[in-house]
């Protein structure tokens, strides 16, 4: 499973970069999170507010920081 954390580098993008890494973790699964600050990549993803959740080249939350327990879901539905 490929997950992004989209965001230039705000206090709210390393909370969501901490929350994504527990939930991977907590659901023990075998999962590459990655940060990606550079804004054409992010402008690329059509995402217009940060941070932004990609989860397998899909955007699934932008905006805002999800908590754990949602993340986690969003990472069952993928």
């Amino acid at each position: 499973m490929d997950i992004k954390v989209l965001g230039p580098g705000c206090k709210k993008c390393g909370t969501l970069t901490e929350a994504t890494k527990k939930a991977v973790e907590e659901l023990a699964i075998d999962a590459k999170v990655e940060k990606i600050d550079d804004m054409v990549k992010i402008l690329s993803y059509g995402v217009m507010s940060t941070p932004a959740l990609v989860i397998n080249e899909k955007v699934v939350v932008s905006g805002k920081v999800p908590s754990v327990s949602e993340i986690k879901e969003l990472i069952e539905k993928a």
